[in-house]
């Protein structure tokens, strides 16, 4: 498994994980208010065009996409049946190394288990809304902020 930049012909293969990946999370994610060829054609015209995209890939077969932009993660999602397996962690440690300063996300706050993720891997609360997002769903906005080892004081 490695970790590498997307390309134009993963655009399917990514929003497709996109896709399953949240019909598998219900109902800990919501339903998105967006069809699933909506979402494909966002994808691949405004993410892969606007944001640094970044696979998981197995032997040519993506098994997580993440979505950076401007010190947020915007979108992390693994294939279903592919969590567990230490892939997200890998992705997420991958932008705290590209990180310049502190990185931030939103999730649902009824998705427990990736709040739990991203606080083990550093990432504190910094915000909550009671669902000022596309879905009306209350959300958690978390901050990981690097550490000061080997900065000047």
């Amino acid at each position: 498994m490695h970790i590498r930049r997307a390309k134009s012909d993963d655009a399917d293969a990514a929003s497709t994980i996109m896709v399953d990946a949240r019909h598998a999370s219900a109902p800990a994610i919501p339903p998105s208010v967006h069809s699933d060829d909506e979402t494909r054609v966002w994808f691949r015209q405004v993410v892969l065009a606007q944001c640094d995209v970044w696979v998981a890939d197995e032997a040519g077969h993506i098994r997580g996409v993440m979505v950076l932009s401007a010190g947020w993660i915007e979108q992390l999602y693994l294939a279903p049946g592919w969590t567990g397996r230490g892939i997200g962690a890998r992705l997420v440690r991958h932008a705290q190394d590209l990180a310049v300063g502190p990185l931030e996300l939103w999730t649902f706050a009824s998705n427990l288990g990736a709040a739990r993720f991203y606080e083990r891997h550093g990432f504190v609360q910094v915000d909550r809304t009671d669902g000022d997002n596309e879905e009306g769903e209350p959300d958690i906005r978390y901050r990981w902020t690097p550490p000061l080892e080997g900065r000047d004081s």
